[in-house]
């Protein structure tokens, strides 16, 4: 296996990596829609490489949260306790039917475009949501059935992530706004990207197995994303984030129905 570098390919990993340090989402949301209509990979190929990058560039992302006390592992814990087992049965299915086959890839684009949707709602209303939360569920809800509810959202989140990679970042949040919505945000956020690291792992190392992982895609996206994420990362007090995060949910929005209509 040789490596060639592709400078369009590590172009769109620097594009997508200044985007996830300035706004912490956009990752797999962005760069597995790129991989499949911008440079023709099959679905299964771009959601294979793009988990084992998303596993490499969160955790550098969740040892920084950890040193800043950002984490809550409690919270991390009980999602893996669902997107772990939930990841392996969704690879185990993908082994039966066929990581080749047009069936299988055709599922892929049309839940990726739902899950883009999804994504696209969550970064637009993700304040009144959180306004919401806290107004109207706050100490309502007990913490034994917050905690069955923290499992399920997990099994929920890595079923989607090892299917399309998307699901770990955006959503995920959302979902632990409702369920935690007087924990602070910055601990809402560090706990997800530290979920993202084992989920994507475990979902990643599954379609290395599968056969849909390539290697040179994910060396060339790793030259440009890195450098990225940390220029992002540097200049992401001085932006506005929320025009930002409007911007990337329309794209994700008109990608979503790229997707689902292709």
């Amino acid at each position: 296996m040789e490596f060639a570098l592709n400078p369009a390919l590590t172009f769109s990993g620097l594009l997508v990596g200044l985007l996830v340090g300035l706004t912490g989402v956009g990752g797999g949301s962005l760069m597995t829609p790129i991989l499949v209509l911008l440079f023709g990979f099959k679905p299964t190929t771009a959601v294979g490489t793009d988990l084992l990058y998303a596993a490499i560039t969160k955790s550098g992302g969740t040892w920084m949260h950890h040193r800043h006390n950002n984490i809550d592992w409690r919270i991390t814990g009980r999602l893996a306790l669902g997107s772990v087992p939930a990841a392996a049965l969704v690879l185990l299915m993908l082994s039966y039917f066929g990581t080749g086959s047009h069936s299988t890839n055709r599922i892929i684009m049309n839940v990726l475009g739902v899950a883009l949707l999804l994504t696209a709602g969550s970064l637009i209303f993700r304040q009144r949501l959180l306004t919401f939360a806290r107004t109207h569920i706050g100490q309502t809800v007990s913490s034994r059935h917050t905690a069955g509810a923290t499992v399920i959202v997990g099994a929920v989140v890595g079923a989607l992530v090892a299917l399309t990679s998307v699901g770990a970042g955006a959503l995920g949040v959302t979902a632990l706004v409702f369920l935690y919505p007087n924990l602070e945000m910055r601990r809402i956020v560090g706990s997800d990207i530290a979920h993202a690291v084992p989920i994507t792992l475990v979902a990643g190392m599954g379609h290395w197995w599968l056969g849909s992982v390539d290697v040179p895609l994910l060396l060339n996206l790793l030259l440009g994303s890195l450098p990225g994420i940390m220029i992002g990362s540097h200049f992401a007090a001085r932006m506005p984030e929320r025009r930002l995060r409007s911007l990337l949910a329309a794209v994700l929005m008109l990608v979503s129905g790229k997707l689902i209509l292709a």
